[in-house]
């Protein structure tokens, strides 16, 4: 899944003209392949057409920047595990986005490999220097390595770094044609064959570096239709908690990896490596109610001081919308 925020928005509504009804008609809702999370239960047995009760039409998307795009022109109204980095493009570009949701963190599950041969860690990183390293560019993979060469005192200018998308880092890496490779998912799970981490995903989170998607939607859409949205977080929620409980794990991860076109075993790596957030948290300053906007803030001048986004807003925390999850009762 890349998560890129510089891809062309191009000819999206013909992509997906005739399969993706206007939310008059039922519910469309962008989701990405091989990132597995508890909403695919229910979204395989039909509970969302249940509780909705109306049809929802699921599109697959390779990008964020494509979520954004099919949402600008009206073929998807929702977009499940957004990038911050896709959304930051689209609002900052104009686009009236709003953040509903925090659709999972993942800090273990994005993240900088070095080759093991070199022998670097935390003690030594500055032998990074000069070394060759693939980055899938554009996207948070991207912000992670540069906070954490940051973090390390690396000087980024001296190292020879590679755009290439997850899957083809972690085949890179693993034929020793780069000494570091960055990613998530599955192929995240493949560097590790080779090399290991700088830090783990809790020391990454102690100096706030974080990884997290986003639930998005328009702000027509949010305007027009709250009660939909509401429900469809709530039945969201109530997947995560059921997963979170852990006693149906047995029942929902074959289900779960089939949605997601993943074997069950490569799955329930992926997702373990998910945390999904309870609504009480979710509302308050640790997220949605405070840091989620000052980290977006962040990460927006970030990118645009390296370029990768043109032009930012003011702020971000103004279009996290909470009212949707109000009424949600705490898991």
């Amino acid at each position: 899944m890349t998560r890129k925020s510089t891809l062309p928005i191009l000819a999206l509504t013909g992509l997906l003209a005739g399969t993706a009804a206007s939310a008059q008609d039922g519910l469309t809702v962008a989701y990405f392949p091989e990132w597995p999370m508890p909403f695919q239960y229910a979204k395989a047995e039909g509970l969302y057409d249940e509780k909705l009760g109306l049809p929802v039409n699921w599109v697959r998307f390779d990008s964020g920047t494509a979520m954004s795009a099919a949402m600008a022109a009206g073929n998807v109204q929702i977009a499940i595990s957004q990038g911050v980095l896709p959304f930051i493009g689209a609002a900052s570009a104009g686009q009236d986005l709003r953040i509903v949701d925090i659709a999972a963190s993942y800090a273990d599950n994005e993240n900088c490999v070095v080759a093991a041969a070199l022998e670097i860690d935390a003690e030594n990183a500055k032998e990074l220097e000069g070394l060759r390293v693939a980055v899938p560019v554009g996207t948070g993979a991207q912000y992670t390595f540069l906070q954490l060469m940051e973090h390390f005192e690396v000087d980024t200018s001296t190292m020879s770094i590679v755009d290439m998308a997850p899957a083809e880092g972690a085949a890179a890496f693993s034929r020793g044609d780069v000494d570091m490779a960055c990613g998530w998912g599955g192929a995240l799970a493949r560097m590790m064959d080779y090399g290991n981490v700088l830090l783990t995903g809790p020391e990454k989170e102690e100096i706030g570096i974080l990884s997290f998607d986003l639930t998005t939607t328009s702000a027509e859409f949010a305007a027009a239709r709250p009660e939909l949205l509401a429900d469809f977080l709530e039945l969201t929620a109530e997947m995560n908690a059921k997963w979170n409980a852990g006693a149906d794990r047995a029942e929902m991860l074959p289900v779960i990896a089939r949605d997601a076109g993943m074997e069950e075993g490569p799955a329930g790596e992926v997702i373990d490596d998910f945390t999904f957030i309870p609504v009480d948290t979710l509302l308050s300053e640790k997220w949605l109610g405070g840091r989620v906007g000052s980290y977006i803030d962040g990460a927006a001048e970030f990118f645009h001081a390296h370029g990768t986004v043109p032009s930012i807003l003011p702020g971000y925390g103004e279009l996290i919308i909470t009212a949707p999850l109000q009424d949600i009762g705490t898991n």
